[in-house]
Order: structure tokens, then sequence, then C-alpha cells
């Protein structure tokens, strides 16, 4: 393959515009949006709370403590469940996002696929945080495993998932979805 053939490439061309728009995103956040702390702030009561409403819907009783630095929910009886920035899931909305973003697709259909997406890894996020608080108050010792592994490749393959949606349904040349 020539080297202008390489840079042509579609698969190049992706590759360079997600890890560009990836970048972009990383800087912004690490720049500005962090150390502004509100977007984080936001995403963190709005996971907690929801879970913890979860939560009462499956019966349990529950606990939280919304200071302004750490926000922790959990099930009465137990430590709790401690959700800070890393775990909010903004780092996720990014990562799908850039994926649609990136690849070739209609602008109309990326205008509502992107927040849709975000909308469904929020709730994912959530049932994630539910399900931890769950598994602090039944078997605590198992809490660093399902956070560490189990529910981090769930949400990483969610995201997959959504990523071949977009890839089979909505790229150019493949049949649209009304």
């Amino acid at each position: 393959m020539a080297k202008t053939d390489f840079f042509k490439s579609k698969v190049v061309i992706f590759l360079a515009f997600f890890l560009g728009l990836y970048l972009g995103w990383y800087l912004l956040y690490e720049w500005v949006l962090h150390p502004w702390g509100r977007l984080d702030q936001f995403v963190i009561n709005n996971t907690a709370t929801l879970a913890e409403k979860l939560l009462q819907v499956f019966g349990y009783d529950t606990f939280s403590d919304n200071n302004p630095t750490v926000r922790t929910i959990g099930v009465d009886g137990t430590h709790g469940l401690w959700i800070g920035d890393p775990c909010n899931g903004l780092t996720l909305f990014a990562l799908f996002s850039t994926f649609i973003l990136a690849y070739p697709g209609s602008w109309k259909h990326k205008a509502w696929f992107i927040p849709s997406g975000i909308l469904l890894i929020h709730a994912a996020n959530i049932l994630r945080v539910t399900g931890l608080c769950i598994i602090v108050e039944v078997s605590p010792e198992w809490l660093n495993f399902n956070h560490t592994y189990t529910f981090q490749i769930l949400m990483y393959v969610l995201i997959f998932a959504l990523w071949m949606l977009w890839v089979k349904k909505f790229t150019p040349g493949k049949k649209e979805a009304a």
C-alpha cells in the first residue's frame, strides 16, 4: 500500500478523527469542566438520586450523604457506596459520542442517536450503582471485583453494541432505519 493510500484509508481517517475528537474532549474536561465541577456534580447527584429511588422501589431502606465533595448512598446498615467523578459516566458519554461523531452517517440521525445513547448509558450507570449498593449489602467482599470488572465490562459492551447498531443501521450504504 502506498503512503498516500494509507492516509486515505477509511480506517485511518476514522481513527484520526476519533482520536482528535476524544483528545479535544479530554482537554476540555481536564482544563475546564472538571475544575468547574458543576457538570460532574450534576451527573453524580442525578445518578445517586435515581439509584436511591430505585433501591427504595426494590424495598430497601436507604441513606445518602450529599456532601459537596463526596456523594455516598447505600442500603441502611452498610457503609454505602461513594460515587466520585470517575464513576459518573461522563467519560463513557464522551467515548460513545466520539465513536458516533467520527463514524460516517447522517447528521440528522447523529442528532438524535447520540442523546438517546447517552441517556441509555446513564440509565445503565444508574442500574450499575444500584447493583453495587445491593452487592455492598449482600456480599461486600464482592464489591471491588464487580466494580472493577463485571460492571465496567458491561458498560463497555453496551457502548460497543450501540456503536455496532450505528454501523449496521445508520452508515452510508446501509438501509437507514425510519
